[in-house]
């Protein structure tokens, strides 16, 4: 059998990122491009391996669209460093420093040595009931030197090295990696800018009137007393569409009701609740987010 070039183990990494990670695109950098991908399943991890060196992974607004984004991509530095950006903030991560990648906005991960990280999927959800995960929290350095990033390390390690843990286990460990996270990524907060706290109030009042079916982009400038296209600008800039993003906070709550949803409760009423007034179009927005009908979602959830 013919060995595979250069080019060709480049196209087979990055078709097998895009399986197990989600779209991305990717250009070799100078020198000897490598990679390779470990993927882990247990139970409510969900997790990548990335082996690599001298290439730049990043997503734009093309690979978001149309995929399931109500994630954060956890990342352990285990070798090497990773030069990361996003929100125009870049951030340079060691060995056993971790930073938060969210997977709905624009990023670009840089590898110009070779380098070894877990990625690890965390639910959007998991991390809102914690704290308002925001632009502060994400690409920044929690650094090595940090107890509970030190402790994070060991607990995901154990974890994925225990094949026993159970699906409740599993989840009470993500759990508590988030649990011992959380005072790190709040230390990280920083004095929010004019046209963060602006953008902070608009969030604020889409989730305040996230059932109302009034609750539309036009609706939301004339309340804000900005223009239409202010506050397209003002999400763009965060590589988000306003529509999208509300449709999207809306499928995550239906999420967050279905986890604790009895048989006997009618999917379309959940549904309608958080303003999906015609029921298939709220199955089929739920299935392109969460890649599961909700009936499905609910008996996993069970």
């Amino acid at each position: 059998m013919a060995q595979m070039t250069g080019n060709e183990q480049f196209q087979q990494w990055l078709a097998q990122v895009n399986q197990e990670c989600g779209n991305f695109a990717a250009r070799p950098l100078e020198g000897e491009f490598s990679g390779h991908l470990e993927t882990g399943y247990t139970q409510a991890f969900k997790l990548s391996t990335v082996t690599t060196a001298n290439v730049n992974l990043y997503r734009t607004t093309n690979e978001i669209k149309d995929h399931n984004d109500s994630w954060f991509y956890t990342v352990f530095q285990l070798e090497g460093q990773a030069i990361i950006e996003q929100n125009a903030r870049q951030t340079v991560i060691q060995p056993g420093d971790i930073t938060l990648v969210d997977a709905s906005r624009p990023c670009s991960i840089i590898w110009q040595q070779p380098s070894r990280q877990i990625s690890l999927l965390m639910p959007r959800s998991l991390l809102e009931q914690q704290l308002r995960v925001g632009e502060a929290h994400c690409v920044q350095r929690l650094g090595k030197n940090l107890p509970m990033v030190q402790m994070s390390h060991r607990l995901l390690q154990e974890s994925m090295s225990n094949h026993d843990l159970s699906g409740t286990e599993s989840e009470a460990a993500l759990e508590a990696i988030v649990c011992l996270l959380r005072p790190v990524l709040q230390q990280q907060d920083v004095q929010p800018s004019r046209r963060e706290r602006q953008f902070e109030k608009v969030v604020r009042m889409i989730d305040d009137h996230i059932q109302a079916e009034t609750l539309r982009p036009e609706w939301l400038a004339n309340e804000t007393g900005m223009s239409v296209r202010s506050l397209y600008r003002m999400f763009a800039d965060k590589g988000l569409v306003v529509a999208q993003y509300i449709k999207n906070r809306r499928l995550d709550l239906c999420a967050k009701a279905l986890r604790s949803a009895t048989d006997d409760e009618k999917l379309a009423g959940i549904g309608f609740s958080w303003g999906f007034t015609d029921h298939s179009h709220f199955s089929t927005a739920f299935r392109q987010r969460f890649g599961v009908s909700p009936g499905e979602y609910r008996k996993r959830h069970r």
